[in-house]
């Protein structure tokens, strides 16, 4: 089993930048995939960026050119590095983790908000 947990939401104006960190426990030999995905009101959760454990990347076009992923594994953590906010970003951002040879996230964090103001 893994556990992930987010940290790093809040309110922030629009063009700013915010840092979002993901701190997983547990059996993390087994994860081969770990990102984000944010769930805006009265929208379906959507992926924003993950990172492989090759260390390949997949992200909306939406952050394109915005939106940073990285990871530090002797933390066992995962960032999210957001800058040039829109209001459009403004969701619930998940962490999520896959485990084991399947296509779906095995592992969700509570979710932290991330507000961004116009």
């Amino acid at each position: 089993q893994v556990h992930v947990v987010e940290s790093g939401g809040g309110l922030v104006q629009a063009g700013g930048s915010l840092r979002l960190s993901c701190a997983a426990s547990g059996n993390m030999f087994s994860i081969n995939l770990m990102g984000w995905y944010r769930q805006a009101p009265a929208k379906q959760r959507e992926l924003v960026e993950v990172i492989i454990s090759g260390g390949s990347t997949n992200y909306a076009d939406s952050v394109k050119g915005r939106f940073t992923i990285s990871r530090d594994d002797a933390k066992n953590t995962v960032y999210l590095q957001m800058n040039n906010l829109k209001p459009e970003d403004t969701a619930v951002y998940y962490c999520a983790a896959r485990r084991g040879v399947v296509a779906h996230i095995t592992d969700w964090g509570q979710g932290t908000q991330v507000t961004v103001s116009s």
